[in-house]
C-alpha cells in the first residue's frame, strides 16, 4: 500500500498562472533580495546625525579591549607556534626531498 505524502504546505497548479505560492513566502520590504509582488514598499525611517552619534557611543561603551599583558602572551603563543609550524615543515621537507632524491637515483 503507497503512503500519501504529508507535506501540510499547499502548492499551486500551473493551471493558476500569475497565482501566488503559499509555500514560499513573500519577502517583506526589510528582507534580502527583491520580491516579485508589486506590494509598495514603504521607506525606512530617517535618523538624525544626532541619534546616530549617540547610538555609536552607546555601542562603542560596550566594547571591551584586551589588555597589554592579554596581547604580549597572545604575540607571543604566536611566534612560538610560527616557529613551531616552520622547524615541523623544514623537517618534513627535508625528509621527502631526501626520500624523492633517493627514489629517483635507485635507477641510476
Amino acid at each position: 500500500m503507497a503512503k500519501k505524502p504529508t507535506s501540510k504546505t499547499p502548492t499551486v497548479s500551473p493551471a493558476k498562472a500569475g497565482a501566488v505560492d503559499v509555500a514560499k513566502p513573500q519577502m517583506s520590504a526589510q528582507g534580502a533580495g527583491t520580491s516579485a509582488s508589486s506590494a509598495p514598499v514603504t521607506p525606512k525611517k530617517k535618523t538624525s546625525p544626532a541619534k546616530f552619534i549617540q547610538e555609536v557611543q552607546q555601542e562603542r561603551r560596550k566594547i571591551t579591549w584586551t589588555s597589554r599583558k592579554e596581547t604580549w602572551i597572545t604575540t607571543v603563543m604566536v611566534l612560538i607556534m610560527v616557529v613551531v609550524a616552520a622547524a615541523f615543515f623544514f623537517v618534513i621537507d627535508g625528509i621527502l626531498g631526501f626520500s624523492v632524491s633517493w627514489l629517483t637515483n635507485i635507477g641510476r
